[in-house]
């Protein structure tokens, strides 16, 4: 078997008594999509949080490229080439769209984010934001400040801040939450684009966009893994019928 990217063995927290993830094994093959699914509490978000270490596991080991990441920091894993979208989007709204990807191509080059840095400076990276702006669908919106971009817009400059940190792994949180019919579209399109060459966990709610995207999907319930497959099997589980899809019939 090959190796794994992302790798997970027994992982589980703990809150005050409380489990919220228990014992999760999954791997993430390279060059894949790979969605975490499951009902409100399922613990997705904790298995994310886990995984992009902005929480410490009670037990268990965390794996990147075989290399045991169990006790690393955010910034030390970002920097090994797993890069974390957030539910929010995490953006400079007064700032541009095209100042926002200097500013993480800045980042990514190992400079300082210098806000009062001269525009020459910043501007050697004008040509590589502006091919991810391109590439993103947000060319003509360059010169958006980006609080004024609309919603799903705003979704694709995260992406493009994203990508110009180069990352290997693309760990999206939600990335079509809040989205209209026509932003969804295009930003699934998008993922699957922006995702060659790469590989892709997503937390996602949308099963139509997971069925369409994703190599591979693991669903949570109560905080273990209830299946795990591609969408044709996961979807005939009677199990996650009950407590996914059948659940979400009756909210």
């Amino acid at each position: 078997m090959a190796e794994a990217i992302i790798e997970t063995r027994g992982l589980t927290k703990n809150f005050r008594g409380f489990t919220a993830v228990s014992d999760i094994s999954i791997r993430i093959e390279p060059g894949t999509i790979h969605a975490l699914i499951g009902a409100n509490g399922a613990g997705k978000t904790t298995c994310f949080n886990l995984l992009t270490k902005f929480l410490e596991p009670s037990a268990g080991s965390i794996f990147y490229k075989g290399r045991d990441i169990t006790h690393l920091k955010p910034d030390q894993v970002a920097r090994l080439g797993m890069v974390r979208s957030f539910q929010i989007s995490a953006v400079f709204g007064h700032l541009s769209a095209l100042e926002n990807v200097k500013l993480a191509l800045q980042r990514q080059r190992g400079e300082s984010y210098d806000f009062w840095a001269s525009h020459h400076r910043l501007d050697q990276h004008r040509e590589r934001a502006m091919a991810l702006l391109v590439d993103v669908g947000l060319g003509q919106w360059a010169d958006t400040p980006a609080a004024e971009l609309p919603y799903g817009r705003k979704r694709a400059l995260e992406l493009a801040t994203t990508l110009a940190l180069d990352p290997e792994v693309m760990l999206l949180d939600e990335p079509l939450a809040g989205m209209g019919t026509e932003d969804v579209g295009r930003t699934a399109e998008l993922i699957h684009r922006v995702a060659e060459g790469r590989s892709v966990l997503m937390v996602e709610h949308n099963l139509g966009v997971v069925a369409e995207l994703c190599d591979r999907i693991t669903v949570l319930a109560r905080g273990e893994v209830l299946a795990e497959g591609d969408y044709a099997t996961v979807s005939r589980d009677p199990r996650v019928i009950e407590s996914y899809i059948g659940g979400a019939r009756h909210d």
